[in-house]
């Protein structure tokens, strides 16, 4: 259902009042991403100046993604529950204060506590954001529309990341923290004008407080354990218990879920294919690509002697195609559907992760680093968006929010497994003799590991392609178990 103040005009053209709403919406996504890629270049500069060890540095890091993955699902359905507008301003106002205070401590904790904080609201912005666009946008071409532009400030945000980071941090890496603030505080006075009063979900059932305290420690304790295991050692006694411990949160996360009048997340949405395969997608797509950018940041700066400018520019043009064409990715999900241009993208991005290997100590920039940056770009502009679509379509407004979560949640728990992963191979590959060759030769292990997760997630998506040879992909995942239980081809041809 539309809000009567934001929809659409008959002929498809929107109101100044409907793009206010989808720019506040987008400033929120671009700050998250932002802040992801911007603190990266900027740690050498704060473990000098704050006199940090590389573990602490690390859970500058770390504790943004803990704070981000381990609370997205309760983020979602709070959003159902309580209001999206409410929990999306609220939380938004406290990632603001955040940033200022990160901006302006002297002491690695007080500056890890306030990455938590940040990731912990950006938590609750994410699937609110995200859920007041697919409740706004009727499904079909405007939302669509909405979502491409949507991704594609997220993939702006990182990019412009990556160069601002170098720029701010030749003056001060404070710069990089407090960079944020402003524009959050901006959107904030924007949004409590423009975003509409959405209902609140009449939950006459209660609330899965069981659910929402096992679902958010087990969450909380995969992220930590997969960030400490290549420092503690995969098979360690302590990250082996720490998984156990995971496991069995999980499963009795999963008992209550059943049987709860009003669960966390309502797991029979997830028996739909599609839906499945959105999320896995997503885990593939976001985990390959933080991999590949840690190792090729690292081959370039560490091995190539690049300046943090340098490489960010490098990784711009990956970026810059991102923002030009991803707009244009919501009508060609009208025309083919979401599964071909998943698989497309997947496509591309083996080809450009597999083009990477053949980088060496001399490299040619437009023969082979270019060419890479391009077809990664193009991956992206494809597969995000795509993915979004995929994993919104044909669910109930009232459990938007549920779903975006499950999705934000893919996205950061993939980039924090994968990315261990990856550095636990390099890692093994580590040469006794540190020549820069051996280094890179230490290296490609792990870039063969990217690869081969991008090739699993266009293997996950060719199912989908059995379907609709055209039309937009629809997943099923109605308000009732027995709807997503059919999943007939009839039921995949209509809009639940």
């Amino acid at each position: 259902m539309t809000s009567p103040l934001t929809t659409p005009a008959p002929e498809g053209r929107w109101t100044s009042r409907l793009w206010g709403t989808l720019l506040v919406l987008c400033a929120a996504m671009f700050l998250d991403a932002l802040d992801v890629s911007m603190v990266g270049v900027a740690l050498p500069s704060i473990g000098s100046d704050l006199h940090l060890s590389t573990a602490t540095l690390q859970w500058i890091v770390s504790g943004y993604i803990l704070g981000y993955g381990g609370l997205l699902l309760l983020g979602g359905r709070t959003a159902d529950l309580l209001g999206r507008r409410r929990v999306f301003l609220a939380a938004l106002g406290v990632f603001a204060l955040a940033s200022l205070l990160g901006g302006l401590v002297d002491s690695g904790p007080l500056l890890i506590a306030s990455r938590f904080v940040k990731g912990l609201s950006a938590a609750f912005t994410a699937p609110a954001g995200l859920s007041i666009i697919t409740t706004t946008f009727p499904e079909g071409p405007l939302r669509n529309r909405a979502l491409s532009i949507y991704t594609t400030c997220a993939a702006t945000g990182f990019s412009m990341g990556l160069v601002l980071s170098g720029l701010l941090t030749e003056a001060s890496w404070r710069l990089t923290m407090l960079l944020p603030a402003p524009i959050a505080l901006i959107a904030l006075l924007a949004g409590l004008r423009l975003l509409p009063r959405g209902a609140r979900e009449e939950n006459h059932d209660g609330y899965d407080i069981p659910g929402a305290v096992l679902g958010t420690a087990s969450m909380l304790l995969l992220v930590f354990t997969v960030v400490q295991a290549p420092g503690a050692g995969w098979s360690s006694a302590r990250t082996l218990l720490s998984f156990l411990a995971v496991a069995v949160l999980l499963t009795a996360f999963v008992r209550v879920e059943r049987h709860s009048p009003s669960p966390l997340v309502r797991l029979g949405v997830l028996r739909s294919g599609s839906q499945v395969r959105a999320q896995l997608g997503a885990l593939a797509f976001f985990g390959s690509y933080v991999g590949f950018q840690f190792l090729t940041t690292l081959y370039m700066q560490s091995l190539l002697g690049w300046s943090a400018l340098h490489t960010a520019l490098a990784f711009l043009p990956a970026g810059a195609l991102v923002a030009i064409s991803s707009t244009k990715v919501g009508a060609i999900v009208d025309r083919f559907g979401t599964p071909r241009l998943i698989a497309t993208g997947f496509a591309l991005m083996v080809l450009g992760y597999a083009l990477f290997l053949r980088v060496d100590l001399d490299p040619v920039y437009a023969a082979v680093v270019l060419p890479s940056m391009l077809l990664i770009g193009a991956a992206c502009a494809l597969v995000f968006p795509s993915l979004n679509i995929q994993a919104t379509n044909g669910v109930e407004d009232h459990e938007q929010g549920m779903v975006s979560g499950l999705l934000n949640t893919s996205v950061q728990v993939g980039g924090a497994i994968f990315l261990a992963v990856v550095t636990a191979v390099v890692t093994a590959a580590a040469p006794a003799h540190a020549t820069a060759q051996a280094v890179l030769d230490s290296y490609r292990p792990g870039f063969l590991v990217v690869t081969g997760i991008a090739v699993a997630g266009l293997l996950i998506t060719l199912p989908g392609l059995r379907g609709r040879r055209g039309g937009p992909s629809l997943v099923v995942a109605g308000s009732t178990v027995k709807e997503a239980e059919a999943e007939r081809p009839a039921v995949r041809e209509q809009v639940l």
